[in-house]
């Protein structure tokens, strides 16, 4: 059996705020940390039938940014859930969703811009 290790380490201002988020895994093929602005991390527990999550970002993550997150996020799970399951119309609606969120946080984003 062969062991893949991801590593997430967050650097945290005096405040406890997320300054850093650097991330490295063991079969990837960049040679050194990554940066990242954002992480969603959920694990299943499948004995408590529970998600554990872990959902930071760091002050350098603009709004803007959380928006495309998102969408990029669900659009994601939609496949990982096509990939798993199959269940088609399922993953049409999560699209759907996703679509409809995306163009409404970008009318709000432009109507907060305006004011």
């Amino acid at each position: 059996m062969t062991k893949s290790t991801i590593t997430i380490d967050v650097l945290l201002d005096e405040k406890r705020v997320p300054d850093q988020i650097l991330w490295h895994a063991t079969e990837s093929t960049a040679d050194s940390e990554k940066k990242a602005r954002a992480v969603m991390l959920s694990l299943w527990d499948g004995n408590e039938k529970t998600a554990l999550r872990v959902d930071l970002w760091t002050k350098e993550m603009m709004v803007d940014e959380m928006g495309d997150f998102f969408y990029q996020t669900f659009m994601t799970m939609a496949d990982t859930l096509d990939r798993a399951t199959h269940q088609h119309e399922l993953v049409d609606d999560i699209k759907k969703f996703a679509a409809e969120f995306y163009k409404k946080f970008r009318q709000s984003e432009q109507q907060q811009h305006k004011h």
